[in-house]
């Protein structure tokens, strides 16, 4: 699994892995702008890395004109999060990206490398959500299972893509590495992050210009991502350019207001707002600090309602709004 490479040995994921680290400070609302470079030569020189980006003409509206995403799910797949092995911080970052992008996360799974479960989770958060997002499970090991079980999840076949295996031939030069050195089972073992799920509704999408690995979309809603933490936010990042995003206006405004009162206290008032404020689409919420007060969370679409709510919510608490954010 890519996020168990740190123990895997070879040149290549060694590379991957010094390759995946990014700045934050990248927008991606920029990444669209971008100027679509070219490789000068099919082989690159030690040091540099400079692929080619999918052209986001033609490749952002996978729901079909004038559909937007709505919801999503995340499906984190592999047995070392599950035996507690390592800690999932994936889904945590995609839920705070689809809040930022008005999207309303509904599930996040984690499920083993089992082959039936894989395929069985795929098709059912498919099938009820816009844009599911699956980490983890590719790799050069028997164990990385994910490109294989998501083809069969769409009934497709699984092709050994030469795009990605020229890049991933180039990323190796540009580490000043030989591709050419390794035996014939070491190669079959790298191909094997190159064997993709390919045909109708499958989309090979290369989102960054210092990444050789795709971003594989399969009937326009399901993508599948890399388990390494920080190559999953570089790349999750770069593909909001492809993706049919909600409008601006239809983006949530949450609203903070800060309590010194028990919890327990607060209990009746904030299950009377909830009744209440629930047919407008507001969201109450309430988050104890131990021993620090509570924070009551007023989310939704109405930005001056949740206002009026949040000065009504300070004043009956005895309060404060403490925060408040519309991406």
């Amino acid at each position: 699994m890519w996020s168990r490479l740190s123990l895997f040995r070879s040149p290549l994921v060694s590379s991957f892995i010094k390759s995946s680290s990014s700045s934050r400070s990248c927008l991606p609302r920029f990444i669209a702008q971008q100027h679509h470079r070219s490789m000068s030569s099919s082989t690159a020189q030690p040091g540099q890395i400079n692929f080619p980006v999918t052209p986001v003409e033609g490749n952002s509206q996978p729901l079909g004109e004038g559909k937007y995403i709505k919801t999503a799910g995340c499906l984190i797949i592999g047995d070392e999060v599950l035996n507690g092995k390592t800690r999932d911080s994936n889904s945590n970052f995609f839920a705070k990206q689809c809040f930022d992008l008005g999207i309303e996360l509904k599930k996040i799974e984690v499920i083993a490398d089992d082959e039936e479960e894989i395929v069985e989770a795929a098709r059912r958060m498919t099938e009820k959500y816009d844009f599911v997002v699956c980490s983890g499970g590719i790799g050069p090991t028997h164990d990385d299972i994910t490109y294989p079980s998501m083809a069969k999840a769409f009934n497709l076949p699984l092709e050994l893509n030469q795009e990605t295996v020229k890049r991933m031939h180039a990323g190796m030069v540009a580490r000043g590495m030989d591709p050419n050195a390794q035996d014939a089972e070491q190669r079959t073992a790298r191909e094997r992050m190159a064997q993709l799920p390919t045909g109708k509704g499958a989309e090979c999408i290369f989102v960054a210009e210092d990444k050789w690995v795709p971003v594989v979309r399969l009937g326009g809603k399901l993508c599948i991502f890399p388990g390494i933490p920080s190559l999953f936010e570089n790349l999750l990042l770069s593909l909001t350019p492809y993706l049919p995003l909600p409008p601006d206006s239809a983006k949530p405004f949450r609203l903070l207001v800060f309590t010194n009162m028990p919890e327990s206290s607060l209990a009746p008032y904030l299950t009377e707002l909830h009744q209440r404020e629930r047919k407008n689409g507001i969201r109450v919420g309430s988050y104890p600090m131990l021993y620090k007060g509570v924070h009551v969370s007023l989310i939704g679409l109405d930005e001056a309602r949740i206002r009026e709510i949040g000065e009504e919510v300070a004043k009956k608490l005895d309060g404060k709004v403490v925060e408040s954010q519309k991406k």
